[in-house]
């Protein structure tokens, strides 16, 4: 048991990240009187958005649907231009927040926590950030990012290209002018979707390097009316209430019938009217379409037949078109004129399925059937997400283990929030939670508020440390895997899998039983003495029994 005898901290909690997830999280545990330091590796405040500057980044999610609620004052004072809100503006909304909440003087920028150490003996962890200062707490929350370790794949020759290099993920704040250069984009992820038509209009030449080909729905943006967003404020209690009860933590509309047992014509005329609606709205339209393949198959007929009527070249659309994998298997990008930017002259798709990448050269890429030199290459490769973010900080709980040792084969955690072997540590929006596959803020602050009133709960207790039990795991890890097999993602090779990372073990890596099932969980499991987790301190109650259930 950790000793009472600890020594004088410098803090109760460190929170790692100020982003989005960890201006709630300091936000909601000051409010409950935790001392607590932040440490961000950026220069300000806005994690993905703020590293992700590149042209054309824009959310997929609905404004008046990303954004804070539990404060109706935030959502009073700010209001929002577009239907989908552009990466600056949704940097300016996280800068505003921090400011309009006095954030700021809790977070030390331009510094990256480096190591983490857990003393089990005393029950806290020393952190380590890259400039070699050291910081002890009791607690450390991680709200490092679902999408934020930048993943570039092992290219024979990478470091021999002589020219400019991007990743999306890492943008210059300064901008990058394009124009009259040679470019190559390698990926078609929705970072590559969004930017490939905006490089395009300034470029003097656009290589598109695709591996698999993607769905992707028009996001059909306009400005937001002025009735719509008095609308939003005016009824803002009840329809944050009923969101953090929903399977995606957006107020949907309620899907009507199966596809399969719609007759056409109707079946077409409610296909054409979400696809004109636009975003991601299209693929809820009918709710078969994410667990029967048949319908599914239907839906993806239907938006293989727009790309080809809008791809003027039958064999550039043949290359674009998905068939090895069902709509909605894979994360499904949002556009505008992605498709179209294919018939511009100064357009070149290279599919690597046809025509392989060899390696990079000293002027360009090298594939099996040409080289294509460029002056500069934006690998939109996307991340090693959910995971990555964690275990490239040197994290050491138990016995000195790491957690990257620990996840080796793949991520285990209870409830995606802590993990065996590492106690007083906590994940926001990490492996094993709805996470991504959910509005990124319901995920945030369910996950937030449900850390924030533990901490409360222990603290009122004296708990010293609260820390995963291996068959809580081992349960959680069957919820998991139940809940995926009910769905398509298994059908397609994905982030959500983590096949986008070489060595990487293959593992579903998001709960998909939804929000509002997980919600219940989550609160159940705290309601009942913690179950599933090992307490230990002054006024603690004997540790949890190992057998959990729900």
């Amino acid at each position: 048991m950790p000793q009472v005898g600890a020594p004088d901290l410098d803090c109760e909690v460190v929170v790692v990240g100020a982003g989005f997830a960890g201006l709630y999280a300091i936000h909601a545990l000051r409010e409950n009187g935790f001392s607590l330091k932040a440490f961000e590796s950026g220069t300000s405040v806005g994690g993905t958005w703020f590293w992700n500057r590149y042209p054309g980044a824009r959310c997929d999610v609905e404004s008046l649907a990303y954004q804070y609620s539990f404060s109706q004052e935030l959502v009073d004072e700010w209001t929002w231009t577009e239907r989908y809100a552009t990466q600056p503006e949704i940097l300016a909304y996280a800068e505003w927040v921090a400011d309009r909440l006095d954030l700021r003087r809790e977070i030390t920028f331009n510094t990256r926590v480096s190591r983490a150490v857990y003393d089990e003996d005393a029950a806290y962890w020393t952190v380590e950030t890259d400039d070699g200062s050291l910081t002890t707490a009791r607690f450390v929350v991680a709200a490092s990012g679902s999408i934020s370790a930048p993943q570039v794949p092992p290219l024979e020759g990478i470091n021999d290209f002589a020219g400019e290099t991007y990743h999306p993920g890492r943008w210059p704040a300064e901008g990058v002018d394009f124009t009259g250069k040679r470019v190559a984009v390698i990926g078609v992820g929705s970072s590559g979707i969004q930017l490939i038509p905006e490089v395009a209009k300034f470029a003097e030449k656009l290589v598109v390097v695709q591996r698999t080909p993607a769905y992707t729905l028009p996001a059909r943006n306009r400005p937001l009316y002025e009735d719509e967003i008095l609308c939003a404020r005016r009824n803002h209690v009840e329809l944050a209430e009923r969101a953090r009860h929903t399977h995606s933590g957006i107020n949907l509309p309620i899907p009507g019938d199966l596809l399969l047992e719609t007759e056409e014509p109707k079946r077409t005329i409610m296909l054409e009217k979400n696809w004109h609606l636009g975003g991601n709205l299209f693929i809820s339209a009918f709710p078969d379409v994410t667990s029967d393949l048949e319908a599914n198959e239907i839906m993806a007929e239907f938006v293989r037949h727009k790309l080809r009527t809008i791809v003027e070249d039958p064999e550039v659309a043949r290359k674009l078109t998905p068939t090895d994998y069902p709509i909605g298997g894979k994360r499904i990008p949002t556009d505008t004129n992605y498709w179209a930017t294919f018939n511009r002259n100064n357009v070149k798709l290279v599919n690597v399925g046809d025509e392989p990448i060899v390696r990079a050269t000293r002027n360009g890429i090298q594939t099996t059937e040409t080289t294509y030199e460029v002056d500069a290459i934006i690998y939109a490769t996307g991340y090693d997400n959910l995971t990555g973010a964690l275990t490239r900080i040197d994290i050491r709980g138990r016995d000195g283990l790491s957690l990257q040792e620990s996840w080796s084969g793949g991520a285990h955690t209870y409830l995606g929030l802590a993990t065996v072997g590492f106690p007083n540590l906590f994940t926001i929006t990490g492996p094993q939670s709805p996470s991504v596959l959910a509005n990124m803020f319901a995920s945030i602050e369910q996950h937030v508020e449900w850390i924030a009133e533990t901490l409360c709960a222990l603290r009122d207790r004296e708990v010293l440390s609260i820390e995963a039990t291996p068959s809580a795991e081992e349960w959680w890890a069957d919820q998991v895997d139940e809940a995926v097999e009910n769905t398509l993602y298994l059908h397609a090779k994905s982030w959500y899998r983590g096949t986008n990372v070489e060595g990487k073990a293959p593992k579903f890596l998001v709960y998909t039983g939804g929000l509002d099932v997980y919600r219940r969980i989550c609160d159940d499991i705290a309601s009942d003495n913690f179950r599933g987790f090992s307490l230990e301190g002054a006024k603690s109650a004997k540790p949890t029994q190992e057998k959990v259930t729900v």
